[in-house]
């Protein structure tokens, strides 16, 4: 069986870069890329630095994260790359489950739907926190009008009332949305979802950093400013 050793990362971060190369700039190969620098470093405060496979599972969990992401799949079989690039790496059964199961829990949308699981290892919080700062703050900001545009979405509508209480089915349909309302369905709620302290000392500053920008944009749409 093979070590999770800087081989198999290598070659993760080559099928990252070739899958997601299609992608808009909110879920590009960049993304991945932070998410897994992020996990690692939120890994290390919370003291799980000691064990060289814990990281290494950590890493590819985070590297691998949005690969066959249902909002860019054009074809159902791209929703098993991950699972047959860890097949072909020959990586143990257990460790490849594991790094699956971090992968499949990590949406909002589960979260939403009350499918998160109430029990999560360690290894789950830190990689799903690190999704979570890159949806918020600055970076977040910016990938949120990015991913809006290039859905052709409303930038703001005051007419159109985020949807504060949705379900799963809500979540993941198209339809009348606007960039502003993703802000209040999802990214403002982030914070009080991260799993780790870690986690949470960093929302806290991105958090209101994506706060203090709404109050300036409601003021300058409405030509107050």
């Amino acid at each position: 069986m093979a070590e999770l050793g800087e081989t198999v990362l290598k070659r993760a971060e080559k099928l990252v870069i070739s899958s997601m190369k299609a992608n808009d700039a909110s879920h590009d190969a960049s993304h991945a890329f932070r998410v897994r620098d992020l996990a690692l470093s939120l890994a290390r405060e919370e003291g799980l630095c000691s064990s060289p496979q814990t990281m290494r599972i950590i890493e590819l969990a985070a590297l691998l994260h949005d690969i066959g992401d249902y909002k860019y799949v054009k074809d159902p079989s791209e929703e098993r790359i991950v699972e047959k690039f860890l097949e072909e790496e020959g990586i143990e059964e257990d460790v490849k489950k594991m790094i699956l199961s971090i992968i499949k829990g990590m949406g909002f949308k589960e979260e939403v739907s009350q499918n998160a699981k109430n029990e999560y290892s360690l290894e789950f919080g830190v990689v799903q926190d690190a999704d979570r700062l890159d949806a918020i703050g600055a970076i977040g900001i910016a990938r949120c009008f990015t991913f809006g545009g290039s859905r052709n979405n409303v930038l703001h509508d005051p007419n159109i009332k985020p949807r504060l209480c949705i379900s799963k089915e809500d979540y993941v349909k198209k339809g009348e949305q606007t960039t502003i309302n993703h802000f209040h369905e999802k990214l403002l709620k982030l914070k009080e979802l991260m799993k780790t302290k870690a986690g949470y000392r960093r929302a806290e500053k991105r958090h209101k950093f994506m706060e203090d920008f709404l109050e300036e944009f409601y003021e300058e749409w409405a030509g107050r400013a």
